[in-house]
């Protein structure tokens, strides 16, 4: 596979993940669906999850990793970013992508470990589900920070693999050339004259 095409394969996911993580993100702003707890939420009465408002999903999983899946799918199309240089400075925005996703996984984790805030229990409460119908507000309040920080937490161990493909496809990229334009008609006739001499050989 080209290297070029193997970058639009990496960048259109990279693209969904994004948009699951913001989506996500936001989400956890409201738990119950109700932006009261937002509102009232401050230092001395805190009525959202501390994890929430670190912003991994907007920031590592969203922005650090939305950059890097535009200059990636430029380096798919016939573009000014389809060269050698092209594929280094991926290579360098995929790492930006990987560090986004690590720092959405990581408050993504200590989400899931701290238990989110409630009235009624307080602490890290999540592996005893007894406990679970005592934190009564916001109402379902463990599930829908579980169903969501658990979303980002696969989200961004998407993005880390994905990315990490991307700098090695980058490094094939600026040692072979992407496959596009010139270069892919280059390597195209090399690999046809091989295919040639090797059927005349095996005759």
């Amino acid at each position: 596979m080209c290297t070029g095409a193997c970058s639009k394969f990496v960048a259109i996911p990279l693209y969904v993940l994004v948009l699951v993580s913001v989506v996500c993100n936001i989400l956890l702003f409201f738990p119950d669906f109700d932006t009261k707890y937002a509102q009232d939420d401050g230092e001395t009465t805190p009525r959202l999850t501390a994890e929430v408002k670190y912003m991994g999903g907007v920031i590592g999983g969203g922005i650090m990793a939305l950059i890097p899946a535009i200059h990636i799918h430029l380096t798919g199309t016939k573009t000014c970013c389809a060269n050698r240089c092209g594929m280094f400075l991926s290579i360098g925005f995929a790492a930006a992508g990987v560090a986004g996703g690590v720092y959405s996984l990581a408050v993504a984790a200590l989400g899931l470990a701290n238990g989110p805030t409630c009235l009624g229990v307080s602490g890290s409460y999540l592996t005893d589900q007894s406990q679970w119908a005592l934190c009564f507000e916001p109402k379902d309040v463990v599930q829908f920070n579980l169903a969501l920080f658990s979303t980002l937490l696969v989200a961004a161990g998407l993005q880390i693999i994905l990315c990490s493909i991307q700098m090695v496809n980058g490094l094939f990229g600026c040692i072979c050339g992407t496959c596009s334009g010139k270069e892919g008609t280059f390597i195209t006739i090399i690999y046809y004259h091989h295919h040639l001499h090797h059927s005349k050989r095996s005759e």
